[in-house]
């Protein structure tokens, strides 16, 4: 450990920090990872080892590299700095983001790779605007080829450090048939003959600078003394090797970071370079910071004790001298309208006692659980923001999918018709519509009509003809559709029939998933109401409710958006299966993303700074039948000593039992002849009940009074059969709870009682 001068002064910088703080600051040299837990003080510790190096006269502060992920920090970082050590702080010039400090690096050496110092970066509507380009000019099917899946593809090569040259073949395979890496060619051919480069390349290309030009890379490696690098665990590969490759000389390179919340793998994120430093850097010394400034010892022993199941960790154990507090509350209810009522209910309490809104969060797994909150929040009255992202009903697929009911529903809104006259593309170029226009003004008609009556003249393209014709005939189509159908159904009519939902399947963004779990969402929001016109009237009061400012909200955001960000209370919604964890992550990544919805749930409980509640529901409603669901494994995973279970049932009449079987099975009462309570009646009323097949309910039957000891019957390796996967052979028993490989659906986590012997 570097020390500071005997019988000197202690600085201002080291006050206030404690031991394992105060080592990673004084250990100067060499290579240091200092793991960093949540609400454990990591900032206040690398911007002191900044102040450290400087006011010790180690560097000049031109001398040290300091990378951050987001402009805010890197504010945020030289504004303490600049309160530790004054007017030295303006001459750190490489105090930056990842993309600044590459970019200024790569203006310097722009003619190595084929560019010039004045090189344009583009944005993301000039890059797709040139990727459709280059897919019409080889004659590909932009609906069937978007441009936008192109840009996403070509974005996770470049985070991973590959250039064209480096695309094999099976890579090659995911776009065009083969043809992916001969496109990523073209394009990059593009931007270097107009002088551009996206975001991805200024990491890329500086990668390709430095590996081919050994003078270039000694002369970063002398300027750099020092290396500091904050949130590690979310070092795509590209800047891990960047890193790598200017640490390499010195090797005084200090990364802070936690493996434990290492959460977005899905924009290239590789929680493994963290997990690596030893290996990359022998001798490395790790410094654990561990006493945690946030939570009660309850929210630290929960979440430490969840995020203990993953095998893929350094590990540390939080600590605090904070009292005791309360348990983490874990809630189960009917379906997902009572969680809504009762988080409502709850935030109320708080309000009596004297709490604020601003102390108040809801995170959730996926956007499309917002909307429940929100219906709720507005009826009840209470004020609520939307963090990260936007409000339910301001979402653009939302408003796309609302613009083409308010059409069917009323023919002369012409602000809806022309949100979806070209949504999605149908080859109607700005001159059609503008003669569409013109002729409304002319006529004093709706822009709806007016394309009708045009479409009799010549005034436009045979083209333009022909997909104006088909719209307003599905229009049209609709609207009668619209005295026979029900309007739930009706809309999804609508979205499959006008390609609309078939435009957000062909995209392979990383946000397309999320925006059609929206639409389902829509469509599931309107079978609550009796009419399609009682629906957009409800949709247009939702909308008038603007935030004011100055005043106390809920904030309702996703837990990724959450990350960094604390509350004295936080309620977690959610947590069942299939839906935290997420079920495409796990048929996507498998164990990899299952340990990662695991350190997703442990920033979740970590941002409550007093109390957290968890929530699951029992049942769910999709397309207006009542699914069943039991708790997410992350549940059962909590310690108990630190949680307080209970359960509610709307009208006060319980039909909760003690073992989580009959919990998780709103079909339990049928097979033990037991009295049906209100929630029971709504969720079997009407044609959308769909009773199990009888050997399904006496398996259930044959369980209920297991609890959680699980079926006698069952054994590994057998064959079973479940209402909704199908057939399958257990692989996993744990109490009643069975990992089951379906023949059809694959793998899959069920409770024993939903599945009968074959």
């Amino acid at each position: 450990m570097s020390q500071l001068a005997p019988n000197a002064p202690e600085p201002p910088y080291l006050r206030g920090l404690n031991p394992p703080q105060r080592e990673a600051v004084l250990t100067a040299e060499g290579p240091v990872l200092v793991l960093a837990g949540a609400g454990t003080g990591k900032t206040a510790a690398l911007t002191a080892r900044l102040a450290h190096l400087i006011y010790t006269r180690r560097a000049w502060p031109s001398e040290i590299l300091a990378v951050t992920f987001t402009n805010k920090a890197a504010r945020e970082m030289r504004e303490r700095i600049g309160r530790m050590v004054g007017d030295a702080v303006e001459g750190m010039p490489w105090l930056g983001t990842f993309h600044s400090i590459a970019a200024k690096m790569l203006r310097r050496h722009a003619e190595l790779v084929g560019l010039q110092s004045n090189f344009t970066i583009l944005d993301t509507d000039d890059q797709l605007r040139l990727l459709k380009q280059l897919i019409a000019a080889s004659d590909l099917d932009e609906k069937r080829w978007p441009a936008r899946s192109l840009a996403g593809l070509i974005d996770k090569w470049k985070n991973r450090g590959w250039t064209p040259q480096d695309i094999d073949a099976g890579e090659s395979e995911l776009f065009a048939n083969g043809r992916g890496a001969e496109l990523y060619a073209q394009y990059q051919a593009r931007l270097k003959a107009v002088n551009a480069c996206d975001f991805g390349d200024l990491l890329l290309h500086m990668l390709v600078i430095l590996k081919t030009h050994r003078d270039v890379l000694e002369s970063y490696q002398q300027r750099f003394k020092y290396i500091l690098v904050d949130e590690y665990q979310d070092t795509n590969a590209s800047q891990y090797l960047w890193l790598r490759l200017l640490a390499q000389a010195r090797k005084n390179i200090c990364c802070v970071g936690d493996d434990d919340q290492s959460i977005y793998s899905w924009r290239g994120a590789e929680v493994a370079n963290i997990l690596r430093f030893e290996k990359d850097f022998p001798g490395a010394v790790i410094i654990r910071l561990e006493q945690n400034y946030r939570s009660t010892p309850h929210i630290l022993g929960a979440a430490s004790g969840l995020i203990a199941a993953n095998s893929g960790r350094l590990g540390k154990t939080l600590w605090t001298e904070h009292g005791e507090g309360e348990k983490v509350r874990v809630l189960g209810v009917w379906d997902g309208p009572e969680e809504a009522r009762r988080v409502g209910e709850l935030i109320e309490d708080q309000q009596r006692a004297g709490g604020s809104l601003d102390d108040c969060a809801i995170l959730v797994r996926a956007q499309h659980q917002t909307r429940e909150f929100e219906d709720r929040f507005i009826a009840i009255g209470i004020p609520y923001r939307i963090i990260g992202g936007f409000r339910f009903y301001e979402r653009a697929e939302i408003r796309d999918a609302l613009a083409y009911l308010r059409v069917v529903h009323q023919p002369s809104d012409d602000l809806a018709f022309e949100r979806i006259v070209n949504t999605p593309k149908r080859g109607l170029g700005d001159k059609a519509l503008a003669k569409v226009h013109a002729l409304a003004r002319a006529q004093s008609v709706p822009l709806t009509l007016a394309a009708a009556r045009i479409l009799d003249t010549d005034e436009i393209t045979p083209q333009a003809r022909r997909a104006l014709g088909n719209l307003i005939g599905d229009i049209a189509r609709w609207r009668d559709m619209a005295a026979q159908l029900p309007h739930a159904e009706l809309a999804r009519q609508i979205l499959d029939e006008s390609g609309y939902t078939a435009m957000w399947q062909a995209d392979r963004s990383a946000e397309a998933a999320g925006r059609l779990e929206n639409l389902t969402e829509l469509v599931r929001a309107m079978e609550e109401y009796e009419t399609l016109g009682a629906f957009l009237e409800h949709v247009s009061l939702v909308m008038d409710n603007d935030e004011r400012a100055g005043e106390a909200q809920v904030t309702i955001m996703t837990i990724h958006a959450a990350k960094g960000l604390e509350f004295d209370t936080v309620f977690l919604a959610g947590w069942e299966e299939g839906l935290f964890p997420s079920q495409r992550a796990l048929d996507e990544g498998g164990v990899a993303s299952l340990e990662e919805e695991r350190r997703l749930a442990y920033v979740a409980i970590t941002r409550a700074r007093r109390k957290c509640f968890i929530l699951h529901a029992a049942n769910r409603r999709i397309y207006g039948q009542w699914t069943s669901s039991i708790s997410s494994r992350f549940v059962a995973e909590l310690p108990a000593g630190h949680v307080e279970e209970e359960t509610s049932m709307t009208g006060g009449e319980s039909l909760w039992r003690a073992n989580w079987s009959e919990r998780a099975d709103p079909f339990a009462n049928v097979a033990r002849g037991a009295t049906r309570g209100p929630g029971w009646q709504r969720a079997v009323s009407g044609d959308q009940f769909n009773p199990a097949p009888a050997r399904v309910v006496e398996a259930r039957a044959s369980a209920v009074s297991l609890g959680n000891k699980g079926r006698s019957d069952l054994a590994l390796g057998q064959r079973v059969f479940h209402q909704k996967f199908g057939y399958g052979t257990i692989a996993e028993i744990e109490g009643n709870k069975l990992e089951i490989d379906f023949e059809q659906a694959g793998r899959k986590r069920v409770m024993d009682s939903f599945v009968a012997v074959t």
